[in-house]
């Protein structure tokens, strides 16, 4: 299956997903996160925050801050993403692709942290199908020491997913099931 029609399946399942199936989904990979390792060796999250039915970010980004880490979320700056810090100041609205994106603040610049990534079907071996714009696949393959964790329902763990040279696999994959 070519990758555009896996991104339309996809897309069409996870859009039947009732908002108490992802709740509880996101609860069990948050509980998952909190206890891998890479999680507790990170000083510092970059996390997407979450639109639609992917999984949600909000209780990762509040159990990370109690835990001590810094926390920074991704921004569409032209072709690249970068990485803001966010605290009680930040501001947040909504940027490219109708997603939030932090407006104010510094950029973070911590390039061992564990980057949270989104995206619509992975598979075993953690390549990513993301939505098509490559923004994930630049930063990593400008940042090349972050660790890296994705996150995903069941449905979107595949046996395998078409690669090209430029797409960049996940360190890790946590699957809700």
């Amino acid at each position: 299956m070519d990758k555009e029609t896996l991104r339309r399946e996809m897309r069409s399942i996870r859009q039947t997903m009732r908002e108490e199936e992802i709740a509880a989904a996101s609860d069990r990979l948050a509980g998952r996160l909190f206890a891998h390792p890479l999680y507790r060796a990170a000083k510092t999250l970059y996390v997407y925050l979450s639109a639609n039915q992917e999984v949600r970010t909000d209780e990762i980004i509040r159990q990370a801050r109690k835990d001590g880490k810094l926390v920074a979320a991704p921004k569409v700056c032209g072709s690249e993403l970068r990485f803001f810090w966010l605290n009680e100041s930040t501001t947040l609205q909504t940027g490219s692709f109708g997603i939030l994106e932090p407006v104010n603040g510094q950029e973070a610049d911590d390039p061992t942290a564990l980057v949270l990534l989104p995206g619509l079907a992975f598979d075993r071996s953690g390549r990513r199908l993301g939505y098509g714009g490559g923004y994930y696949d630049r930063f990593l393959a400008r940042e090349t020491e972050h660790p890296t964790l994705a996150l995903c329902y069941g449905f979107q763990l595949v046996d395998e997913l078409p690669a090209e040279p430029h797409d960049v696999t996940a360190g890790a994959v946590l699957v809700a099931e």
